[in-house]
């Protein structure tokens, strides 16, 4: 039986956590052809911080076992905000019944080249269960 989490996300740009509103966060699964699938797309609002996006999971029993399937889902999030490095966060795990945070660093782009299109990618370590 399937369950679900939920994932909110808190953009913000250096080590002050200065908030960044009006970011968009696409939140995505990879479907079994490898190909995304956009599960949501969120604005952040002043204090840098998304609607929750609700997401299925395994049900809480599942993975229980050693070698045996996950307990939780993954998705990808894809972060864009005008005059910052487009951000990808990979495999955020999302675990059943429970809320997800996901804090998102943007990198400022250098002033003297705006149109400039550059990429952060994060990877996320599974669990270690």
């Amino acid at each position: 039986m399937e369950s679900t989490g939920t994932l909110v996300t808190r953009v913000f740009t250096s080590r002050a956590q200065i908030p960044i509103p009006g970011a968009t966060v696409a939140v995505t699964q990879k479907g079994a052809d490898g190909r995304h699938v956009l599960l949501a797309v969120r604005v952040s609002d002043e204090s840098g911080l998304t609607a929750p996006v609700t997401i299925p999971t395994p049900a809480p029993g599942e993975g229980l076992s050693p070698g045996g399937p996950v307990p939780y889902a993954l998705c990808d999030l894809w972060v864009e905000s005008p005059g910052f490095e487009l951000l990808r966060a990979e495999d955020v795990q999302i675990f059943p019944n429970t809320e997800t945070f996901q804090a998102l660093a943007l990198i400022p782009l250098p002033e003297q080249s705006p149109l400039q299109s550059r990429a952060e990618v994060v990877q996320n370590s599974p669990q270690d269960l």
